[in-house]
């Protein structure tokens, strides 16, 4: 039996929205970007993070991040959206599961992330327990078309890859 089908490797897809608002911060990443406006939540809204939160919950078949901090709790309210991802990565090792890869893409119009690149990389993969090269973010415009390209959103996708040794 493959090490596919015996379930030794799973990966898991996220997605996540927020609209943007004027004084919040805009942080993606765990990354304090420097805008004029920030991204609406009950946590900090960390678009990103909560992708990949949703990524790696998912690989493990432990449902999504919603189950897990509702946004009816005031427990959550202005939370740190690392606290998160490292809860998701906790609940996976504790079933035996090692987070092998994360892919990520980031689609907003602005402000132009490519220098925030290194440090989002580096927060992820700290929090993660990864190496940098193991944690890849991607930053696209969404051309002016829909909410995220009229600047009304912006939106976050991700892809973790688990592996559980035999």
């Amino acid at each position: 039996m493959s090490d596919l089908v015996a379930g030794h490797l799973r990966v898991g897809q996220g997605w996540d929205v927020h609209r943007i608002v004027a004084g919040r911060p805009l942080i993606l990443g765990g990354v304090s970007i420097p805008s004029e406006f920030g991204l609406e939540g009950h946590s900090d809204a960390d678009v990103l993070s909560h992708a990949i939160t949703d990524a790696l919950l998912g690989a493990a078949a432990l449902g999504d991040i919603g189950m897990h901090f509702p946004d009816t709790d005031p427990r959550w309210k202005g939370a740190d959206s690392l606290k998160f991802l490292q809860h998701a990565r906790d609940l996976a090792a504790e079933i035996g599961y090692s987070i092998v890869n994360v892919d990520s893409t980031v689609i907003l119009e602005r402000p132009k992330l490519k220098d925030f690149r290194t440090a989002i990389r580096e927060k992820l993969a700290e929090t993660l327990d990864l190496e940098a090269d193991q944690v890849s973010v991607k930053f696209k415009t969404a051309e002016k078309v829909g909410p995220v390209g009229e600047g009304h959103s912006a939106e976050a996708q991700a892809i973790v890859m688990l592996c559980r040794p035999r």
